[in-house]
């Protein structure tokens, strides 16, 4: 059987192209001061942040309700959610489990590593390989 390949960013912009567009800018607003505002980096460091933290208190709420982990257990994640980097890696892992895993994260075992950058070789564009099972 043939792999198909995807481009990540190719594969964003359709998901963010399907969404519609939405604009959180007021009509008659000064683009110019929203721009210096919300344009720099800080900014969207912010909201990645909150992002994460928005994740992490979903996954754990819905380990909770289910019964996967207790409400005492939330304590062995303290570590990783009180930092920026230990959030941004948390999430990353919970984003690829299932709540039904909560209790196998690497946060809880203790052998959570912090996200380093891919560095794609010069010339090429991250993707991804589907390979069939």
């Amino acid at each position: 059987m043939e792999s198909e390949s995807l481009h990540l960013d190719e594969i964003v912009n359709w998901i963010d192209g399907a969404f519609g567009a939405v604009s959180p800018i007021p009509e008659h607003a000064d683009i110019e001061i929203l721009k210096g505002i919300f344009g720099d980096q800080g900014y969207q460091r912010y909201l990645q942040d909150q992002v994460n933290r928005q994740i992490i208190r979903d996954y754990l709420t819905n380990a909770v309700v289910l019964g996967v982990i207790t409400a005492g257990g939330l304590a062995a994640f303290a570590s990783q959610v009180v930092s920026e980097d230990g959030r941004a890696t948390l999430a990353l892992y919970m984003l690829m489990s299932s709540v039904e895993e909560a209790k196998d994260l690497p946060a809880i075992n203790g052998d959570i590593e912090v996200l380093k950058p891919l560095k794609p070789a010069p010339g090429t564009h991250p993707h991804i390989k589907l390979v069939p099972n």
